[in-house]
């Protein structure tokens, strides 16, 4: 069984420029998640295009190339709507997708919006952001978490929006489906307020995914006090 929570919230910020969405087509689910860039409020506007435009892909969630597709889809309606009108030119937005079928779990992500991967209580696997940061963290030049708090953490190398030479996102090999995994996507106005560790931690105090988003926006906001809080979001997703 599968279940879910999921919370998007503006932060100190006038509007949210994050958007979240879930659906299932079949036995397979797909959940996505982005957080929207560019002036004068467009960035909600891409970061709602895109996830949108995941969904009206044209593909079955079962398809092989579903992933690829939703990616694809997601870049053109962006880059046309940039076309259309020069207000939008610099809009943009990051993209992280999850689909699960009966039998594996498989992902794709561009920008800092994160993925990540727990069994049980313990941390797997997370996406790596496209951003100067982690480029600094490939290089040896910081420590990964040493990302949260670093001066250039929204110079992003890698969005929707963006025209690419080549393929600029990046898509996960399939992991089997097993009970007791569970999946996080979450914007970088989530993940900048909890470490690992305590992700783990609301983990393993949780029997559900929604007290488990719970437990960890607790978190956000108590360490988020007192700063200029981005938008934040998150989507839980538990395996039992």
């Amino acid at each position: 069984m599968i279940t879910y929570a999921m919370k998007s919230m503006p932060g100190k910020r006038d509007h949210n420029e994050d958007y979240i969405k879930f659906s299932e087509d079949g036995s397979a689910k797909v959940f996505a998640l982005a957080d929207g860039l560019g002036g004068h409020g467009y960035g909600e506007v891409a970061s709602e295009m895109a996830v949108e435009s995941v969904f009206s892909a044209g593909e079955s969630f079962d398809s092989e190339d579903f992933l690829n597709k939703a990616f694809e889809n997601a870049q053109e309606t962006v880059l046309e709507m940039q076309k259309k009108k020069t207000a939008v030119s610099d809009m943009a937005t990051t993209l992280v997708v999850l689909r699960l079928t009966e039998k594996y779990a498989q992902w794709a992500h561009i920008g800092d919006s994160r993925l990540y991967r727990f069994h049980g209580w313990s941390l797997e696997e997370q996406t790596l952001d496209h951003s100067v940061p982690q480029m600094l963290v490939r290089l040896g030049e910081i420590k990964p978490e040493q990302i949260r708090h670093h001066a250039d953490r929204n110079r992003l190398l890698q969005v929707i929006g963006m025209p690419w030479e080549q393929q600029a996102y990046e898509v996960s090999e399939r992991y089997p489906l097993r009970r007791g995994d569970s999946f996080l996507l979450c914007t970088d106005g989530f993940w900048e307020f909890i470490t690992e560790k305590e992700m783990c931690r609301c983990l393993m105090w949780s029997m559900s995914a929604q007290g488990w988003l719970d437990r960890m926006v607790k978190l956000v906001e108590k360490n988020g006090a007192g700063e200029e809080m981005d938008n934040y979001s998150a989507i839980c997703v538990k395996v039992k």
